[in-house]
């Protein structure tokens, strides 16, 4: 006997999902996924990972020169860094897009949770368990009063506990309910809410603010004021702000003083100045006063910072026709120990001194070299053995020439153009150490006078629409945070129902007390709490009778 296959049913295939449907269904995905509590915390560890190379790396926004300098001692890997955008972390595309998604998916874990939390603050406590035993805390004891007495007095020691009473399953009983600790959730939330704010905050601020960093020579001169940009040696505009219409406001340095430590360690930086702002600049009124490291000056919405300083050497070069010329100059630190500054300061011929402006070009001085503010000398060597300055030194070359300053080519302000020595369009005339009223011939005879030198300020200039609320905003995730760790989230249910007398019938006056407890989180101390709170709804006031007789179980 032959068995036939039978024909199989064909099998249903789901109907295929239009493309707007699978448009629908990624993007709710999506959503579902970045919302999630988890990933939230991936970002914000990724945000934390994306923010090492900007504390490891130098900036551009901090140290332009120290970017450009990491680079050239790298002519492989330091291009293929700066594509990537490592020396500019917190203004990438990367940082940008992790921290906006950080920010997304807070919002979207927290406005949920939110919602949860109003409406449990809306829903009366859940009834008391079937069986009270089970749980960690309990306690059953036969008392001499009534229900009705019980759950009166148990009410009034639980004030500030959200309570709500019911009747039980049997004759006369009656549960009451009671939960403590919301505020933990809302401390929770709180948090949460600061954190998002605090983002928000930093980001407006990165948005409208500015920042300028400008080096004043601390002699009460001509100062600068804050018009536009170009007063600053280096400045950085938020994203929407593009550095105009800034609050007019006008600095002179009066004077600095460093105090420093027996080891030359810098103790505290402290400068005198004069300032206008507001009304001040329409009536030409300077107001004094002083500013120090972390102490600046709040004024027309900006603060003005006071953040280091150096020697700016000053020197005087007679021509050869009489005429003389003198230029104080800031040279940069190299050691910031000591102080040992380099830098170079150019200096023209005076005007109608030369018949044609090709050889005015060629008697162009330049003099390059080393400050010391304490000078140590190792035979012809100078180097510094203190920042102050106790015994100013310089150890100069001096060109001349053409600089390059007519060319329109940009120039280092600490180097020579390297170049126009190498073509022999500048050309050195002596190498000599000078102090203070030294003075060297070149073989023309130009004198070169040393006449000391002069303390320049760093002063930054920085705007912060949200700066205010970023403080409120972190004070606010502290309070938060503070009120999630210490409240603690427990609950407590008690039934009580009349006890059986000797007859088998219900008592009127004996009731019997069932009380349960439960932590809603792992915090250590629930426990005696729940034992000082039974003896307190246990211990019944004597106007309610002083022949109280407990029987426990």
């Amino acid at each position: 006997m032959t068995v036939t296959d039978r024909p199989t049913a064909p099998v249903a295939r789901p109907p295929k999902q239009s493309l707007p449907g699978r448009i629908s269904a990624f993007v709710r995905n999506t959503w579902r996924g970045l919302t999630n509590m988890r990933t939230a915390l991936v970002l914000l560890f990724l945000l934390a990972l994306a923010a090492i190379p900007g504390a490891v790396l130098p900036q551009r926004n901090l140290n332009e020169q120290k970017v450009d300098q990491y680079i050239a001692d790298r002519p492989t890997l330091g291009p293929l860094m700066d594509r990537a955008e490592l020396f500019d972390v917190f203004s990438s595309f990367w940082f940008t897009a992790v921290y906006v998604l950080l920010f997304i998916s807070l919002v979207g874990c927290i406005l949920p949770r939110c919602l949860d939390h109003f409406r449990a603050l809306r829903t009366p406590p859940v009834r008391a368990p079937r069986n009270l035993a089970r749980l960690p805390h309990h306690h059953n004891e036969t008392v001499e009063r009534t229900p009705d007495e019980v759950i009166a007095h148990a009410r009034t020691q639980l004030r500030g506990w959200r309570a709500e009473v019911r009747e039980g399953e049997r004759d006369g009983e009656i549960t009451l309910s009671a939960e403590k600790g919301y505020a933990r959730e809302f401390g929770n939330l709180v948090f949460h809410l600061a954190l998002v704010g605090l983002l928000i905050a930093i980001a407006v601020g990165k948005m409208f603010g500015y920042e300028g960093s400008v080096i004043v020579i601390a002699d009460d001169g001509p100062g600068f004021c804050t018009t536009s940009p170009a007063v600053f040696d280096s400045f950085k505009a938020g994203n929407i702000n593009d550095g105009t219409g800034m609050a007019p406001m006008c600095v002179r340095v009066k004077d600095f003083k460093a105090d420093y430590l027996e080891n030359g360690q810098a103790e505290m930086f402290t400068s005198d100045i004069a300032y206008q702002a507001g009304a001040d600049l329409r009536d030409n009124t300077w107001r004094d006063t002083t500013i120090q490291v972390n102490h600046p000056l709040r004024v027309s919405g900006d603060r003005l910072y006071l953040q280091g300083h150096g020697y700016a050497p000053t020197f005087t070069v007679k021509f050869p026709n009489g005429e003389t010329r003198t230029e104080s100059v800031q040279w940069q630190p190299n050691d910031v120990t000591t102080f040992l500054s380099s830098g170079v300061l150019r200096i023209d011929p005076p005007g109608g001194m030369y018949a044609t402006e090709a050889e005015r070009r060629k008697n162009q001085i330049a003099i390059e070299g080393l400050f010391a503010p304490t000078a140590l000398m190792h035979g012809t060597l100078l180097s510094s053995s203190f920042p102050a300055m106790n015994d100013p030194a310089v150890a100069v070359d001096i060109y001349r020439g053409d600089t390059g300053l007519d060319t329109g080519k940009p120039q280092s302000l600490f180097a020579l153009d390297t170049e126009q020595v190498k073509q022999g369009r500048l050309a050195k005339e002596a190498r000599v150490n000078l102090r203070p009223n030294e003075s060297t011939t070149l073989p023309n005879g130009t004198v070169v006078t040393f006449d000391g030198a002069q303390e320049f300020a760093n002063l930054q200039v920085s705007h912060d629409p949200a700066q205010q609320w970023v403080l409120v905003s972190a004070l606010i995730m502290m309070a938060g945070l503070l009120g999630s760790l210490v409240i603690k989230r427990r609950r407590i249910w008690i039934r009580v129902y009349p006890a059986d007398d000797v007859a088998g019938t219900l008592s009127k006056r004996r009731t019997v007390v069932e009380l349960g407890g439960l932590a809603r989180t792992d915090q250590a101390g629930w426990g005696s709490e729940f034992d000082r709170l039974r003896e307190r709804l246990l211990a019944l006031p004597d106007a309610l009778g002083s022949d109280a007789k407990n029987t426990r179980e």
